[in-house]
């Protein structure tokens, strides 16, 4: 072929180059180009790296390859790299990649230092972020964009506001990005009434950030906040986005909201939304907390990838619906599976065994934590095991684990304790635990008025005389308990002895309809079951 011909060929082969759909054509291109030896050209072989970095169906250690086989590099075919490496969650090693870049005698862009700062962002390496804002300043490169973004999220997603405040407010051109990456910042300090006011300021909201919000409310434990949002954002006109769908998810699960989790279930299903890990444990943990526990398991079964978080989650819903025996097989079964289970997971498995009653089965998970997986068992950990020994009736057991545990006790280990005083009635045991309860200042009304009872059960008359004067002499009161409940997708909140609810009176006739109704049904039984003994007798 003349020379003429080659360069046609290799032009063509160019041009192919953004027609390219899979790996098979780009390597046939690439084959085709080293042939002609046009393969140095960095601009040949830059479509060709960022065909492999940066399409989904690119295979990035092919790009690597080629990379290395390179005379001659560009900053945009180092860019594409570093930013293939972010994208798939390895910052660490486009950090690295960057280290050589700058050994290579190249000078990083705006480009550039928009995908460091993310990887910075990703390791909360804040140090590292302080370096690179440094270079940034010198190169010149501060004012642009997609930099000043890369700044803003970093420092928010490593909770120091104050410079990210400075250069929010020094931005020319805030746009939906800045704006997110600020409000995110304060959800993730945990500022959510801050972030909630720059929110409503934002000119501009697009999904990112109305699901942004919706987190927010869901991490910060403002439930019913973040269910309105999210009814709003539709309302407004905006699709839920992955990270929107699980906030809300996690809101139906606490607030018992189960309609609401339903209709985001079918939503997921009508647009066709992978079930990934994520999305899959939010929707098993909504289905278990509300009380659907065979449609969690189903969910479960369906997930093409099931990790700790998944099994962990089922294992819980399992354990707090009288399904300890399926818990324990589900413990069994992800360690079959080869995943390996967390501190969380060794807590909600411990605590069916203790419902259970099994007290040596439940010894033997508690110490296969260290020898196994080498977990230091927390002090979460003790309490579960005190709570399985006291409820079994081993309170001298479980004494001597509050006695010997390597940390001091907390409430919910001197709880369990205490529990089990009340349920097997050593009366002094419990006198002794709220001592130290009320020694680590963690003595509140409730236990106060369980230590009332455990003396009343007794027929201690005078200790509980002593207990109620000391409540009231220290104006402890017992908080007053509180209940939700969803009726046509709206929850409503009632704590005891509140009676603000704007439909206050009809509810109180409601229930005294249902009492009348209650008793009616009542008498009517006992006046069958006294004919039935009659009969007998």
């Amino acid at each position: 072929m003349s020379g003429s011909k080659y360069v046609k060929s290799s032009q063509r082969a160019l041009l192919l180059l953004d027609q390219c759909l899979t790996m098979t054509h780009i390597k046939q291109i690439q084959s085709h180009l080293t042939v002609s030896g046009n393969i140095v050209d960095p601009y040949a072989a830059g479509k060709i790296i960022t065909f492999c970095a940066i399409r989904d169906r690119g295979d990035l250690s092919h790009g690597f390859e080629l990379f290395r086989s390179l005379p001659y590099r560009t900053t945009f075919i180092w860019n594409n790299l570093i930013r293939a490496l972010v994208e798939r969650d390895e910052p660490r090693k486009a950090l690295s990649l960057y280290t050589g870049m700058l050994e290579s005698g190249f000078l990083p862009n705006n480009y550039t230092f928009s995908f460091l700062l993310r990887a910075c962002a990703d390791l909360s390496a804040i140090s590292l972020g302080f370096m690179l804002h440094a270079q940034i300043v010198s190169l010149g490169w501060e004012s642009y964009d997609f930099v000043q973004n890369g700044l803003i999220h970093l420092y928010a997603t490593c909770n120091l506001m104050d410079p990210a405040r400075r250069l929010f407010d020094m931005s020319m051109n805030r746009d939906i990005i800045t704006w997110t990456a600020f409000i995110n910042g304060y959800v993730k300090s945990g500022q959510v009434l801050v972030a909630r006011e720059l929110f409503d300021q934002m000119p501009e909201k697009n999904s990112v950030s109305w699901s942004a919000m919706i987190t927010g409310y869901a991490q910060g434990g403002l439930f019913k906040e973040a269910l309105e949002l999210f009814n709003d954002m539709q309302i407004s006109g905006f699709r839920p986005n992955h990270a929107g769908i699980v906030g809300a998810l996690t809101a139906c699960a606490f607030l018992g909201a189960l309609d609401q989790g339903r209709w985001i279930h079918a939503y997921v299903g009508r647009n066709k939304i992978e079930l990934d890990r994520i999305l899959g444990t939010a929707l098993i943990d909504m289905y278990a907390k509300c009380g659907c526990i065979e449609t969690a398991f189903s969910i479960f079964n369906k997930m093409p990838n099931r990790d700790v978080y998944a099994f962990t989650s089922l294992i819980s819903g399992l354990a707090n619906h009288n399904q300890s025996a399926s818990a324990i097989e589900l413990f069994e079964r992800m360690q079959i599976e080869g995943v390996v289970p967390n501190e969380v997971t060794y807590i909600c498995v411990l605590n069916a065994c203790s419902r259970m009653g099994l007290v040596g089965r439940g010894m033997e998970i508690f110490e296969s934590m260290r020898k196994n997986q080498g977990i230091e068992p927390m002090v979460q950990h003790y309490g579960c095991l005190v709570d399985l020994l006291g409820r079994a009736g081993m309170l001298e057991e479980a004494k001597k684990v509050v006695r010997e545990m390597p940390m001091e006790p907390d409430s919910y280990v001197l709880g369990a304790l205490l529990n089990a005083c009340g349920v097997h009635g050593d009366v002094d045991l419990g006198r002794e635990t709220v001592k130290c309860l009320v020694e680590q200042s963690l003595d509140h009304g409730g236990i106060h008025t369980f230590l009332s009872n455990m003396f009343a059960s007794s027929n201690q008359w005078d200790d509980v005389a002593k207990v109620r004067t000391g409540m009231q002499d220290n104006k402890v009161r017992k908080m007053p308990g509180c209940s939700l409940i969803e009726v046509n997708g709206v929850v409503s909140e009632f704590v005891a002895g509140d009676r603000s609810h704007v439909l206050m009176e009809e509810i109180i006739l409601l229930l005294l309809e249902i009492d009348k109704q209650l008793k009616s049904i009542w008498f009517d039984d006992h006046g069958k079951h006294d004919k039935l003994i009659e009969q007998i007798l």
